[in-house]
C-alpha cells in the first residue's frame, strides 16, 4: 500500500508544480517521475529487509538474498531510465516485463504468508493477492501510458 501512496502522490505533486511553473500539464513526465520515486522507495525495501526478502523465493532458487539486491539496483535503475527521454521508451517496456517477472515471488510469498520484512511466516497470506495482482496490473498500465504509450506519438 506504501508504494501506491508515495505513486499517487509524487504524481500529484509533480503535475502541480510542472502546471505552476509551465502553465501546462504534462502528464506522462509527471506519471515517469512518480514511478521512478516509487521505484526508488521499493528499492529501499531490497536493502534494508534483504533477508526477509529473500524468503520470498523458493528455497530452490540459489543466492536468493543476492537476487534480491541485485533486483533493488535494478529498480532503481529502472527509475532513473524512466527520466531519460532517449531511454525511456526502451526502459518502459523492460520494466513492465520486470513487473511481469517479479510478480510469481509476490504470489509465493502470499501463499506461503511470508512477511518479507522479517523473513517469518506470519504475512498477510492469500488475501494479500486480492490486492497484490490488481496492483501490479496497475503499476503495468502506469508505465505503459506514461512511458511506452507516451512515446509513439515521436
Amino acid at each position: 500500500m506504501k508504494p501506491l501512496f508515495v505513486l499517487l502522490i509524487t504524481f500529484g505533486l509533480v503535475a502541480i508544480i510542472m502546471k505552476v511553473r509551465t502553465r501546462q500539464f504534462n502528464l506522462p513526465v509527471a506519471g515517469r517521475v512518480a514511478m521512478m520515486s516509487m521505484l526508488c522507495f521499493t528499492a529501499l525495501g531490497h536493502f534494508m529487509f534483504a533477508e526477509g526478502m529473500a524468503q520470498m523465493l523458493p528455497d530452490f532458487v540459489p543466492q536468493r538474498e543476492l537476487i534480491v539486491w541485485i533486483t533493488g539496483f535494478l529498480e532503481i535503475l529502472l527509475g532513473i531510465g524512466l527520466l531519460i527521454p532517449q531511454l525511456s521508451k526502451k526502459v518502459g517496456v523492460g520494466l513492465i516485463l520486470f513487473l511481469i517477472a517479479v510478480l510469481p515471488a509476490n504470489v509465493y510469498a502470499a501463499l506461503n504468508e511470508v512477511n518479507y520484512q522479517t523473513g517469518e511466516l506470519d504475512g498477510p497470506g492469500l488475501n494479500y493477492l486480492w490486492f497484490r495482482v490488481p496492483l501490479q496490473l496497475f503499476f503495468i498500465g502506469w508505465v505503459y501510458f506514461s512511458s511506452v504509450k507516451a512515446y509513439q506519438k515521436r
